[in-house]
């Protein structure tokens, strides 16, 4: 059996991590795993040590593909890591709450989909199909953490993603979940063969999520027939226009519409942040009509906050879309992905 975790040891950040005299970086300070036990034992002993974070790449691009768009979403977790780790380790964050566990191993699908192309009906078939495969590779590792009382910080890859994720809480919980996306797209799309534009609408069909709320929803980016199974899956939203353009809500109180949403249950809620929801980001899908960084930092912050809030996933920054270049996607990128996840972090221990 293959195995579905690539475990990372401090040895995989050597290249990425910077020193300077009388400093300690946060790379310095993280967790490992234990390469030598299971999954479930190297998680349980992490938590008896005090670890209460799980931070774990998804290195795939064959979501967005599937969709019909750009590529480079596979390059997201290891943007994050470069500027992650050379934070600085001071009062503010102790490293050792949190485990770099490693990422999904998908470097075979990756492989395989290197030559697809969504135009061609056969290849696009063969895309949908390794989707279905990263599902099946994400969910029991997902799984193991919430069975472990941890919190995965998931980085990296489509919005496709969101399905394992809500697969493995609910599982995990043994009920149905809740979750907030901030994101244009309601990604509640056809059950037409898995891609990262219906993770919510097949989590909704094979029984997995109850409240969903969309945050910033362009009203123009989403198909009626979107619209329409929104509706009947009971789900709410709250749009882009409505908040900037007619003023409705301003942002604040568009996250409180939201937050009054999901918690009518107090079932497990799911914080999804689409990083193509942010103006300028370097994504699969780009656009200059966004939110701010500090607006996205300021939505995972009040999630976090909820007692029920049981992850982070941060889904389709795509380094290599900048318009300057790799280099500058990677730094964007990364700068970007670090800020909310300290976000999360910070409204944790608040």
């Amino acid at each position: 059996m293959k195995e579905l975790l690539i475990r990372y040891k401090a040895a995989n950040l050597a290249a990425f991590q910077q020193q300077r005299a009388g400093e300690t970086r946060l790379g310095e300070t993280l967790m490992f795993p234990d390469a030598t036990l299971p999954l479930a034992d190297t998680l349980r002993l992490a938590k008896a040590a005090g670890v209460l974070y799980v931070l774990l790449g998804i290195a795939e691009d064959i979501g967005p593909r599937a969709n019909f768009g750009n590529g480079g979403a596979d390059l997201g977790f290891q943007a994050f890591l470069k500027r992650f780790i050379n934070l600085q380790a001071n009062d503010y964050l102790d490293g050792r709450q949190i485990l770099l566990l490693g990422e999904i191993n998908l470097q075979d699908l990756q492989q395989q989909s290197a030559a697809l192309q969504s135009h061609d009906a056969n290849d696009l078939t063969k895309l949908r199909q390794l989707c279905a495969e990263v599902d099946e590779r994400a969910t029991p590792v997902l799984q193991a953490i919430f069975d472990a009382g941890l919190t995965p910080l998931v980085i990296g890859g489509g919005h496709n993603n969101a399905l394992p994720l809500l697969k493995a809480l609910a599982q995990s919980s043994g009920g149905k979940v809740n979750a907030v996306n901030l994101d244009p797209h309601c990604d509640f799309r056809l059950l037409e063969g898995r891609h990262s534009g219906n993770g919510f609408s097949y989590a909704s069909a094979q029984g997995y999520l109850n409240h969903y709320f969309v945050l910033g929803l362009h009203e123009l980016k989403n198909s009626k027939a979107a619209f329409e199974q929104l509706q009947q899956a009971g789900a709410g939203y709250c749009s882009y226009q409505e908040i900037y353009l007619h003023q409705n809500f301003n942002f604040n109180q568009a996250i409180a519409k939201a937050v009054s949403f999901v918690t009518a249950s107090a079932a497990p809620l799911g914080i999804e942040l689409d990083t193509d929801s942010i103006s300028m980001m370097p994504v699969s899908a780009f656009t200059n009509c966004g939110v701010s960084v500090r607006e996205a930092e300021l939505y995972v912050y009040q999630l976090a906050k909820l007692p029920q809030s049981r992850y982070l996933h941060l889904a389709e920054a795509a380094p290599a879309q900048h318009p300057a270049g790799l280099a500058a996607g990677m730094s964007e990128a990364g700068q970007v992905l670090t800020a909310l996840v300290l976000a999360f972090i910070q409204a944790r221990q608040s």
